[in-house]
């Protein structure tokens, strides 16, 4: 039998995401992908997989579900969440940042997100679902990609690859940190010149809040409304993940992974793509700034991320169970021979 697991509750919003869906914008279909790219790397890496590898996105709340068909390897990233693995009517409870062994018939719930928005959870072997125009990435607005084009929903089954020779469980020892205060880097543009000197000003250097209105097509924010030098419409033209654009009521909307692909209001900025993860981690309510920067700049963050991405990976290492006293380590120390007697 296939390795899978069927869904128990779905959490608040569990999609399947791989890297996204290259090369189609020209055809007015979106990207898509996981919010935060570095989590589904790191994820990925944890259990052995290829680097954009087919995984559970989970948005604020996980999913709980029961494994079937053997045994499963996974991995939770992005966020802190409680993993509760339940069998033979015991439970064992583990962190994220770590691969777990889960055997079959064990029930697995993955608990509220904190830290984050979104977290990442793969398998090894990777989610095994059809892929459409080479991603396996779930379309919610055009109902395709994915498991079904939806968001998971309880009683689903979702099978895994096949792997082979697995090795030891892989943890990573300092994970990035969760941060308190965002600040963005982005490009001017490319309809700078379509917005005032004070709105510059403003977009730069005062602070904006996510609105309630925010889902993984882009978020609403909240501050100083921004004035134009004629009006917000111009004439539709094509939009990137991390666009800003900025309709007639003059607050901005920070577009994400399955932003539309063309449209017609004004760009003030566009989100570098080193920060892109740290976008999509934002939650309602979240405060954040923007700061610009230029092309260069931008170029240079992007090549700091990746050697900074794969200096994570290298420093993963196997997890230690049950570790006892490192005598090694504390003869190594020197705690000993400073040791004064007070007799």
């Amino acid at each position: 039998m296939t390795r899978h697991f069927r869904i128990l509750q779905p959490g608040l919003q569990s999609t399947v995401q791989d890297l996204g869906r290259i090369g189609f914008q020209a055809y007015g279909v979106p990207v898509c992908g996981a919010l935060d790219s570095m989590a589904l790397r790191l994820a990925n890496a944890l259990v052995g997989n290829a680097t954009g590898a087919a995984a559970l996105e989970i948005r604020l709340l996980g999913p709980a579900f029961e494994v079937s068909g053997g045994p499963l390897r996974m991995a939770l990233a992005g966020a802190s969440a409680d993993t509760e693995v339940t069998i033979g009517g015991e439970t064992q409870r583990y962190g994220a940042w770590r691969a777990i062994d889960v055997p079959e018939g064990a029930r697995v719930r993955i608990g509220a997100l904190a830290g984050s928005g979104c977290a990442v959870l793969a398998f090894a072997g990777g989610i095994d679902v059809p892929p459409v125009l080479g991603s396996r990435s779930t379309d919610l607005k055009g109902g395709f990609g994915g498991h079904e084009g939806r968001s998971l929903a309880a009683g689903d089954r979702l099978n895994l690859s096949n792997v082979r020779d697995l090795g030891p469980c892989l943890a990573l020892p300092s994970p990035p940190v969760a941060e308190t205060e965002v600040t963005l880097r982005a490009v001017p543009g490319p309809q700078a010149d379509a917005f005032t000197e004070a709105a510059l000003e403003a977009f730069f250097h005062t602070p904006y809040r996510v609105s309630r209105e925010a889902d993984r097509m882009g978020m609403r924010l909240d501050g100083t409304p921004l004035t134009f030098r004629g009006g917000a419409d111009i004439a539709s033209d094509g939009i990137v993940t991390g666009a800003v654009q900025v309709p007639g009521s003059g607050l901005p909307i920070l577009l994400l992974a399955d932003h539309q692909t063309i449209g017609g209001y004004a760009k003030i900025a566009t989100i570098i793509s080193a920060d892109l993860p740290r976008a999509g981690r934002l939650l309602p309510g979240a405060t954040l700034r923007f700061r610009a920067v230029s092309v260069a700049e931008a170029e240079a963050a992007r090549r700091a991320a990746e050697a900074e991405m794969q200096r994570l990976i290298a420093s993963m290492v196997p997890v230690r169970e049950g570790a006892g006293l490192n005598l090694e380590a504390l003869y190594g120390a020197n705690l000993i021979s400073g040791a004064v007697s007070g007799i």
